[in-house]
């Protein structure tokens, strides 16, 4: 019973939890509640799984970058400190 949109699901579920004798609301009370998760997730400022996925791909990269650019530093450092002592 996995529904595309979690907020559907958990609303459907909420509204599952009344009981009987508010049947004819239920339909009512589950809108409400949909519109009240959506928006209180939207004022969250939470990110899809997409740009997470997005940005730890970007976060590897410069990290990789990073790395090599540090190694350059050091192999240049190296280089001057023999140069250096040579003189």
């Amino acid at each position: 019973m996995s529904s595309s949109n979690p907020i559907d699901e958990l609303a459907k579920r909420l509204s599952s939890l009344l009981p009987g004798s508010v049947d004819n609301v239920r339909k009512d009370v589950e809108s409400n509640l949909r519109s009240g998760l959506e928006s209180g997730l939207r004022s969250t400022n939470l990110v899809t799984r997409e740009e997470f996925d997005v940005q730890s791909a970007v976060l590897l990269r410069t990290r990789e970058k990073l790395e090599g650019l540090e190694k350059k530093v050091a192999e240049m450092e190296a280089k001057q400190t023999s140069t250096e002592k040579e003189a």
